[in-house]
């Protein structure tokens, strides 16, 4: 396993993270929960910008490697994201479970 596909795993795994922290800042209840959900959120969507930076500069001096990573890194990728009281929230379907 290539660093390029590493970083886009471990990419991969900080978004999907970032997602969780943010469907919990939605479904709890309680607001000290809530705020640390968000910063939390906040701080790894940032580091995973950075890790997409790396990523896009590996990328660009190795062209070789695209084909390795394949199908699980695009440097524009996006998210459907839904805005509830002044944050912007992965887009979610699933259960009402509540965290608290």
């Amino acid at each position: 396993m290539t660093i390029a596909s590493q970083l886009s795993q471990t990419l991969a795994n900080m978004e999907g993270a970032a997602a969780n922290l943010k469907t919990f800042a939605l479904q709890t209840q309680d607001q000290q929960a809530k705020q640390l959900f968000q910063q939390l959120s906040q701080n790894m969507d940032h580091s995973a910008q950075q890790l997409r930076g790396r990523l896009d500069y590996i990328m660009q001096e190795e062209p070789q490697y695209r084909s390795e990573v394949g199908g699980t890194y695009s440097s524009n990728q996006t998210t459907t994201t839904t805005q509830v009281g002044g944050n912007t929230t992965p887009q979610k379907k699933g259960g009402k479970n509540t965290i608290r």
